[in-house]
């Protein structure tokens, strides 16, 4: 069994350090990946990862959805956006994706995106489905045009309480495209020690992060540290039996990049010492198994 790759997450990384970050994470080309948001970073992180970009192509995933007060002024005066939509802070409508893929590429310095996230759908005023619908369909006619390879769905509880499954997003796709060849293509829930039901789905093979491994997608694991709290909330004897030669953090965030169809960690390093120990983690063996189950259980019976 392999481990996830690993990706930097830009989420909670410190600007003053995001372009080093981007070095960083391009020693390893074959594996390379960031994965941000127009809303990271206060608006920022786009604009600021791109002279990185420039001269360290990697491949990026970003996101649509969530507004900054900019984004929502400049979408009002495009008429991309409803004053509903606007007041709310969050958007999937077809005109507004549009609008925010292009608005990306801009910020990015790319004529096409790697991958483009539907951000937390959860949070829509209508339906999710039907905002997703929307998405969808805006996100296919990029794909048709080439400004984008594939698209996915971010997401922090929509599949653990239910709103979100993987049967009916692989259907809504497939309705936007006209055809099941559509280019949703991955999925990005939490995935660690505390926020472990998707987790221990996936140990029976059952779940979220199961159905997309079967359908091919992608799935990529965000906050495998919980913020950075989990190292507090382990103690040394389960870190031990994850992985006795790592440390606390080390073997956290390797057990997360062993549960089966996670394909990517994404882990927001802000310094050299902390993204060589991730990276050590993860050349180690995966974690069996019946080591993850048995720590699983120990602390959802705290």
């Amino acid at each position: 069994m392999r481990t996830a790759a690993l990706g930097l997450g830009t989420y909670r990384i410190r600007p003053s350090v995001l372009n080093e970050a981007v070095v960083r994470a391009a020693t390893s080309p074959a594996d390379a990946w960031i994965d941000t948001a127009p809303n990271y970073l206060d608006g920022r992180a786009q604009s600021l990862l791109a002279p990185a970009l420039a001269r360290h192509p990697i491949p990026v995933s970003t996101k649509v959805g969530f507004l900054t007060a900019q984004a929502t002024k400049d979408a009002l005066s495009d008429r991309a956006l409803t004053l509903e939509d606007a007041e709310r802070g969050h958007c999937l409508s077809t005109p507004y994706v549009h609008w925010q893929c292009a608005l990306n590429r801009t910020e990015l310095g790319r004529d096409r995106l790697d991958l483009v996230f539907a951000h937390n759908p959860e949070h829509s005023a209508s339906d999710p489905y039907e905002a997703l619908r929307a998405a969808f369909t805006a996100l296919e006619a990029e794909a048709a045009v080439g400004t984008l390879t594939a698209y996915g769905v971010a997401t922090w509880d929509g599949f653990d309480t239910g709103t979100l499954a993987i049967p009916a997003l692989h259907q809504l796709a497939s309705e936007a495209a006209g055809t099941e060849h559509h280019h949703l293509r991955a999925i990005q829930l939490p995935v660690s020690l505390v926020t472990a039901t998707a987790f221990t789905q996936a140990l029976g093979e059952e779940g979220p992060i199961a159905q997309a491994a079967e359908l091919g997608w992608q799935v990529y694991a965000s906050a495998p540290l919980f913020g950075g709290e989990l190292p507090r909330l382990v103690t040394l004897e389960l870190s031990a039996l994850l992985a006795p030669h790592l440390t606390t953090a080390q073997a956290c965030l390797l057990a997360a990049a062993s549960c089966p169809g996670v394909t990517r960690i994404l882990l927001s390093a802000s310094t050299p010492a902390h993204w060589a120990e991730a990276q050590a983690a993860l050349r180690s063996p995966a974690i069996p198994t019946p080591t993850l189950r048995k720590v699983l259980d120990v602390l959802a019976a705290t």
